[in-house]
């Protein structure tokens, strides 16, 4: 049987083909799902100048390197800049994105901003400091984004962050809400938008590692990890495991709202509801006998999650 060898091992032929092609159809599904969300939502149009925010975790490279082979092959023209902000943790190799960025030849600005010191004089030791953090650094690239003239702000954050984000507000805020693929900014100045918004974290961890981007940690500033988001990405993974298909029916669901048959007076008017004498399709069906599929795990999937 053929090898071939690399600097650590030998990887049989037929092995390394398979690798080859999984490879090759991951690329293509990632291309697919952010070209997808792209048309879908109008990201990205003719003459933009997208500012994709690049941290160093896997999820910014991925998108970066995603938007690089888009860019190449779209029908429209747009540029790309990638931007970081250096937030001055103890740590943190400032060496790391310069020059990968620069090996990569896109165009890219580091921006110094000790909001380390910031956040550590606010927060009391051993509470996350994530929110406010998030905060500042939003701030911040929106000024960098009018000082480059971006046009679009491109944020890493993939499907699974929808979901987590989506059961975190209704278990803990009591609101069907979630992130959206393209919003205004907080200033009301800039669209951001969120080009992964269709891809599962699984694939960007296998790109990340095909890929061997040079991973800079999140836990450089000490701050200990959103224990509720942890608690709730667990569950998901629980369910995922369990119940294969469920994350693709949670994530499709949040793209078919229909607001009457919800709770919500303000998105529908049950006040001012009158009969019309004409059939509706989506009517009520409360006495119709449930049509979702049988299966053995219905029971467990209706046990209470406790957080």
């Amino acid at each position: 049987m053929s090898v071939i060898w690399n600097e650590q091992e030998a990887v049989p032929a037929d092995k390394a083909l398979k690798i080859e092609r999984e490879t090759h159809k991951l690329e293509k599904r990632l291309c697919r799902e952010v070209g997808r969300a792209i048309v879908d939502y109008n990201m990205i149009e003719e003459g933009d100048k997208v500012m994709v925010c690049v941290s160093g975790g896997k999820d910014s490279y991925a998108m970066l390197d995603i938007l690089l082979k888009l860019k190449a092959r779209a029908p429209i023209h747009f540029d790309l800049i990638a931007v970081n902000l250096d937030q001055k943790q103890p740590g943190f190799p400032e060496d790391v994105l310069p020059k990968y960025l620069s090996e990569l030849g896109v165009p890219f600005h580091i921006e110094n901003q000790d909001t380390y010191s910031i956040v550590k004089r606010v927060i009391p030791e051993g509470k996350t400091t994530c929110g406010l953090c998030s905060r500042l650094r939003r701030g911040i690239l929106y000024r960098v984004a009018d000082e480059l003239g971006a046009t679009k702000v491109a944020l890493g954050h993939h499907r699974d962050d929808m979901l987590q984000t989506f059961f975190l507000n209704m278990f803990f805020a009591g609101k069907l809400k979630s992130m959206p693929p393209k919003l205004v900014s907080d200033d009301g100045r800039h669209i951001v938008i969120r080009p992964l918004a269709n891809v599962a974290e699984k694939d960007l961890v296998r790109w990340a590692q095909h890929r061997e981007f040079p991973i800079i940690p999140c836990t450089l500033c000490g701050s200990q990890e959103n224990l509720q988001r942890k608690q709730v990405a667990e569950m998901l993974r629980e369910w995922e495991k369990k119940h294969p298909g469920r994350i693709e029916n949670m994530f499709t669901a949040l793209q078919n709202v229909v607001p009457s048959h919800l709770l919500d007076g303000t998105r529908h008017d049950f006040k001012g509801l009158k009969a019309t004498g004409v059939a509706d399709e989506d009517g009520d069906k409360a006495f119709d006998a449930p049509d979702f599929p049988a299966t053995s795990a219905m029971a467990s999937a209706l046990r209470i999650v406790q957080l």
